[in-house]
């Protein structure tokens, strides 16, 4: 079906990308810092098969938190299946496009470098190289429409809705690779509640989510529903944690939020999966309209960036799957983006565990409680999806860089104090 698009400009720059990019099936714990760097080095592995040892710089957030984050493996585990590597560290090094960047090249017997290659890792798994990217390939980039105001005007004019948009631009298609990123979503689910143990890492963490789930299941009805979802997005966040199969939504490090509300919704209300898969797209949207207008990755913008997408996500999701209009949806992702706005990324030790796991459950309670708000109103609000994400994104470049991946302040900074000698 041809996208029946309502111009709003004599000129549409098409520049958004498919949600195929947002939502990348991986493994734990971090989009940026572990999926980034390891997707980077297979790259550039395939670029040198003849090179027989490499030399690496990791610079600002990667350095700064990459051995919680398991950076150094992740790209090791790539470049040593065809020689050695040299894995240089350098926290104080800020790169001027994006704090986790990020130097590979191939050493010569004379020990010499050669083809020096700078890229970064911008959240959610994604690279880019730091240049223009207006001038990438058309196929890359599917959305004519950039911003939540265009896309609702298209939605008011055509009658449609917003994971119609999806689908005329993404093409039917789609939804079979939803369909595999909500089956990813529900193991990750269902294999957290029932995994016990101890999270790797120094701070000897004890997972959760099966004793908050057996709990939950002996409340009454109106404190299941809260208790249930922390124990679905606990799952997911431990198995993330863990190295687990995950499903970005947007990143790592907030993936259980999304899975949370919609696996809740999809057991407690009985929803198809038809309608789980629309509301993945719709959520989705939510997601690639902030990750191409400010950013979702909390080395740039903090933790806003990341948990605050993501309740955005849910929230949106959520409103749609209970009869939502285009307005509510909005507004419902307006508020859960909108009171996570500010929030700091600090992970104690640099893991993604500690404030990273509760906050994934208390935000998808939070989309919960915005898809309610939106419902009992009509839709019309002061404050619009658009403009938060603009102040989000001014906001998260005002935070000084220690509040930003860099476990140099905030909880981080109590945290490590706080750790048994």
């Amino acid at each position: 079906m041809a996208l029946d698009v309502f111009i709003v400009e004599e000129t549409i720059r098409i520049t958004m990308k498919s949600l195929k990019e947002l939502y990348r099936i991986g493994t734990g714990p971090s989009s940026s810092h572990t999926m980034g760097p390891q997707a980077a080095a297979k790259q550039y592995l395939e670029r040198h098969p003849e090179a027989t040892a490499f030399d690496v710089v990791l610079y600002g957030s990667l350095a700064a938190t990459g051995k919680g984050h398991m950076t150094d493996v992740a790209i090791l585990r790539e470049l040593e299946k065809q020689g050695p590597v040299d894995l240089h560290w350098e926290p104080s090094v800020f790169l001027p496009f994006h704090p986790n960047g990020m130097k590979f090249a191939v050493k010569q017997p004379d020990g010499s470098l050669w083809d020096e290659w700078t890229v970064y890792s911008v959240g959610g798994g994604a690279l880019s190289e730091g240049k223009d990217e207006s001038s990438e390939p058309e196929d890359e980039s599917l959305y004519p429409l950039q911003t939540m105001e265009e896309i609702m005007t298209w939605c008011q004019k055509t009658g449609h809705t917003f994971w119609e948009y999806v689908e005329q631009c993404e093409g039917p298609e789609i939804w079979d690779y939803l369909r595999e990123v909500w089956q990813v979503m529900q193991e990750s689910v269902e294999r957290g509640i029932n995994h016990e143990g101890i999270l790797p890492g120094p701070l000897g963490l004890q997972r959760k989510a099966p004793v908050y789930f057996t709990k939950a299941k002996g409340y009454k009805a109106n404190l299941q529903s809260d208790g249930l979802v922390y124990a679905y997005a606990l799952a997911v966040s431990e198995e993330n944690a863990s190295g687990g199969i995950i499903a970005t939504a947007p990143t790592c490090g907030s993936c259980g939020v999304l899975p949370a509300v919609l696996y809740h919704l999809s057991h407690g209300h009985l929803f198809s999966e038809e309608r789980i898969l629309h509301a993945l797209a719709t959520a989705g949207l939510i997601g690639n309209l902030v990750k191409h207008n400010a950013s979702i990755s909390g080395a740039d913008v903090g933790c806003q960036g990341e948990v605050g997408v993501a309740s955005a996500m849910a929230s949106g999701a959520a409103c749609q799957l209970f009869g939502g209009s285009v307005a509510q949806i909005e507004y419902a992702a307006e508020m859960g983006l909108e009171h996570h706005l500010g929030m700091t990324c600090d992970p104690v030790c640099g893991l993604v565990q500690i404030p990273c796991i509760e906050r994934n459950a208390f935000a998808a309670a939070r989309a919960l409680d915005a898809n309610f708000y939106a419902s009992l109103s009509d839709g019309q609000h002061r404050v619009s999806f658009d403009r938060v994400v603009r102040v989000m994104k001014q906001t998260g470049h005002d935070l000084p860089s220690l509040y930003k991946e860099t476990s140099e302040g905030g909880l981080a900074r109590i945290g490590i104090r706080e750790q048994p000698q």
